[in-house]
This record gives C-alpha cells, structure tokens and sequence, in this order.
C-alpha cells in the first residue's frame, strides 16, 4: 500500500478527541504531538520530566497538558494509569532509550528492554479500558537484527551488548503489537494495535553511547540523512489515524526506510512469530504483574 506523499495535513480533524504520547517532549515524540495538536485533538504528552514537559506543551500550543510518566519505573506507570479516568482516542507508545550503558530499571529490568517494552506493555494494559480508537507502538528497522531469548532476556548470563539489547527491545514491540492485535480482536474489541517506525532521524540514537567511533558516524550520517522531528513522525501518524488492518507496520517509503514517506512495510520472521508474541505477552505479565486489560 502506498501513501502517495502522504503528509501529517491531510491528517481527518481531531476534534474533542484526546490523544496521549509517550516521550512527546522532545523529537519525533515532540513532532508527533505537535501534529495531534494541529489536528485539533487534546494531547496529552507523558514525560518524565514536567519542565521539559510544560516547554513542549508551550511550543505545540493548541489544548494540551503534561503529565508525568517513568517508564523506567513500574510504580509510576501505575499512578498514572490510576490518575486517568477519561476516555482517550489513540495511545502513542513512542518513549524509549536506545543503545546506553548496562543499566537497570526501577523494577531491576535491563533498561531498553524494561522501558521500552515493559513499560509500555504495562501503560498499555492499565489504560486499556479507557481506550477507543487505536494503539501504536513505535519500534525501529534495527528490531531486524533482534532474537528473544527467553533464558536471557536481562543480559545477565551472556553479558551485555547495547545493540543487541536495543534491537531485542524494539522486536519485543513489533511482537506486542501482533498479541494485542489477536486479543483484541477475541475479546470482541474495535480497537485497534498498529506498529510504526520513524526511518532515521538524528534524535533517535542520540550521543550516549560511549563508542565515539559510532557517534561520530550517526552525527555524519545524521547531516547527510537525517529526517526532521516532523518527517519522522509520519509513519506514527499515518498509522494512528488512516484506516489500516490491525497489526499494521507503517514506515518511510524510501530506499532502506530511512526516509520518505508513510507506507506499509515489512518486518522480520521473528516479528510475525505468532508462538513467541504469545509467549514474550505471558512472560510480560509476569514480570509487570499486569493482565490483559480487557480480560
């Protein structure tokens, strides 16, 4: 399917409607935001830092608020699920950390699988109920190159690696948005569970990792290919409000999905493992003590 340029203004209007975007501070997660706003939606953009927070919601302007949220840290996930009692359109799962140091999150999680899958897992389920339109998740090309290893999903036997536990992370999400697509759809649900990635833009590996080697080839490749924040929002956009089949994966359009324009594209065997998204959404549970939500 292609988008034919689509772009975030033929977006439909979003009026009266309230969409909530992970990591909307800065980035495409700022870029997603601001692009709901225009649309006329009330967003709502979840942070964890209310500074930065309060700043981005001056810049996108239109009816939004902030709110705070770690996804680092189960028990503020909780609270703001708790906090919510109004009906919400679309759920944006973009926050995330990619390529750090071995690091642990709140819960004792690896940092990129517990923050970008975990959290977003356990956001998802709580809020689930109040949901009426559609989740997207935002994953990443590099989820190519993950495996799950269910006897090692921290690191802690075969030692760290930040690429691989990246990709892992953001092949947990491509797995997540196929299981709670199939529930969904057997719980008699009209929501829908959408993928997307953004291609490459230069905010999305940022400069923590420690090789210089590697930050100096994202930051020349960043001004060569870079998409801007708006670009690369795109296919998040497209999937959150263009009528798609459940489980679709949206990306760029062009040569490597680096960049472009929104379209449907493909994702690896291990992304469409019916068996292992069935098993990672248990084990999920599990780990976060957090149920379907429509169970």
């Amino acid at each position: 399917m292609s988008s034919t340029h689509w772009t975030a203004a033929e977006m439909p209007a979003l009026d009266g409607r309230t969409v909530i975007v992970t990591g909307a501070n800065s980035g495409v997660g700022l870029g997603t935001a601001t692009a709901f706003a225009r649309a006329g939606a009330h967003t709502v953009l979840a942070v964890r830092d209310l500074d930065r927070g309060a700043e981005a919601a001056r810049r996108i302007g239109g009816s939004s608020e902030v709110r705070r949220l770690d996804l680092a840290d189960l028990s503020s996930v909780r609270a703001f699920a708790e906090a919510w009692d109004a009906e919400i359109a679309i759920l944006v799962n973009n926050a995330g950390v990619a390529i750090v140091p071995e690091s642990r999150t709140a819960d004792g999680f690896e940092m990129q699988f517990g923050t970008n899958h975990l959290g977003h897992f356990a956001l998802t389920n709580l809020l689930l109920p109040h949901i009426t339109d559609r989740v997207v998740t935002v994953s990443s090309g590099v989820h190519r190159s993950g495996t799950i290893d269910f006897d090692d999903l921290d690191f802690r036997k075969r030692g760290y690696n930040p690429v691989k536990a990246y990709a892992r992370a953001k092949l947990a999400n491509l797995l997540f948005t196929l299981e709670l697509e199939r529930r969904l759809r057997r719980a008699g649900s009209d929501i829908r569970s959408m993928a997307a990635h953004p291609g490459y833009a230069a905010t999305e590996l940022g400069t923590r990792d420690r090789n210089k080697y590697l930050v100096g080839l994202v930051h020349l490749a960043g001004r060569i290919l870079a998409q801007t924040p708006e670009q690369a929002a795109r296919p998040t956009l497209f999937a959150a409000t263009q009528d798609l089949p459940g489980a679709s994966y949206v990306g760029p359009d062009g040569r490597g999905e680096l960049h472009g324009y929104p379209t449907l594209v493909g994702r690896s065997a291990g992304a469409s493992d019916v068996g292992t998204a069935q098993r990672l959404w248990e084990v999920s549970e599990d780990l976060t003590e957090v149920p379907f939500g429509l169970g």
